[in-house]
């Protein structure tokens, strides 16, 4: 895609602090990292959201995020690591094309509070929305 900053990123016509590389995939710094070492994994088959992501592409970048969260710990002074990936807009996703961010936490960091629980009003309503999404799904 023409106007995909992860693109011209993955062609080299803008510069990244390359963390790794290979066929399906690129690593590098994110540029307003939440901690040092944060890292944004992308393929480099251009695919705006998971939906889109081509088959075969995703055992290349877990991969990729288990040897860059392995490296945080060891060298960036992370005791654990997030693997966070937002879909759509309403998500937070701001560049529509698809990334991980692998980010290196420490414990009591408060980087990223967790998110807000909530319950089902019952274990029918919460039965009711497995079925839905399995039906959907085609188990």
């Amino acid at each position: 895609m023409e106007d995909c900053i992860f693109c011209r990123i993955i062609k080299g016509e803008i510069p990244c602090s390359k963390v790794y590389e290979n066929e399906h995939v690129l690593a590098f710094l994110d540029l307003n990292p939440a901690a040092p070492g944060h890292t944004l994994v992308v393929p480099k088959k251009h695919a705006a959201t998971l939906l889109e992501l081509e088959p075969g592409t995703g055992d290349a970048l877990l991969q990729a995020m288990r040897r860059i969260g392995h490296a945080q710990l060891q060298v960036a002074g992370a005791e654990g690591f997030n693997c966070l990936q937002n879909n759509f807009p309403a998500s937070g996703q701001e560049v529509m094309h698809l990334h991980w961010h692998v980010i290196p936490r420490r414990a009591g960091d408060r980087l990223i509070d967790p998110w807000k629980q909530t319950k089902y009003a019952s274990m029918d309503q919460m039965n009711a929305m497995a079925e839905k999404l399995g039906s959907t799904i085609g188990r």
